[in-house]
């Protein structure tokens, strides 16, 4: 089987990573023999230049690439069999996603800067929301398993070939918000597929919107993308 390179970053240390956090606890139990952390501990560089950092070594062995956040719960045993599953399908997969795009739109759920959700006819995947299990909430934007434009960055899963033969990476110049729409939007524009698949996940925070540093990154991207 080929490695499988989970690459994550967390702002604890490597130590608390493994006993503190969703995604490292998560990992602890999932010990198989070709699966790699590329962890990235007490970190304060932005998500882009790390995932770069790995997809760069990738190319002499291929591997499926998975860029996560610290606070997942990961609940399915097979997830791994399920994502090289996805992937026969799609070439980028995520847990939700939006299968349209509209001008200005601030985040993969969202059409406006008011954050007024999308039409739930326009949304897919399936993600739990709270501390741990069983979830607070289980979110379900829409049917998964369909093609999209949009995917939410807090797990993102491809082949390093994919990667490394259309040339795409992450925009540097993003680095913890719109990264993951940014990414997104090159990948259309390279012909390369999104989709969202089931996959039995919780996550811990239900995301960071209007601070500062989202205002500056979402302005990037509107200068980017011309909208």
């Amino acid at each position: 089987m080929e490695k499988v390179k989970f690459v994550v970053a967390t702002r604890v240390s490597a130590a608390d990573f493994y006993e503190k956090t969703a995604t490292g606890r998560s990992l602890r139990a999932y010990n198989f023999p070709f699966l790699e952390v590329w962890l990235f501990p007490e970190n304060r560089t932005g998500l882009p230049q790390l995932y770069n950092s790995v997809i760069q070594k990738a190319g002499a062995e291929p591997s499926m690439m998975i860029f996560a956040h610290d606070d997942i719960h990961i609940l399915d045993f097979y997830w791994i069999d399920q994502l090289l599953n996805a992937l026969t399908r799609f070439q980028i997969v995520g847990l939700a996603g939006n299968t349209r795009r509209v001008p200005r739109q601030p985040s993969w759920a969202f059409i406006d800067e008011k954050f007024t959700w999308d039409a739930r006819e326009n949304l897919s995947g399936v993600v739990g929301h709270g501390p741990g299990f069983p979830p607070r909430s289980l979110d379900v934007f829409g049917a998964p398993g369909q093609q999209v434009k949009l995917l939410d960055g807090l797990f993102l899963a491809t082949h390093s070939k994919t990667l490394i033969d259309s040339g795409l990476a992450f925009d540097e110049q993003f680095d913890f918000h719109f990264y993951d729409m940014d990414f997104c939007r090159q990948a259309e524009a390279k012909n390369i597929t999104c989709g969202t698949w089931p996959l039995s996940v919780i996550h811990e925070s239900g995301g960071g919107y209007n601070s500062d540093s989202w205002r500056k990154s979402y302005a990037a991207y509107l200068a980017k993308w011309g909208e």
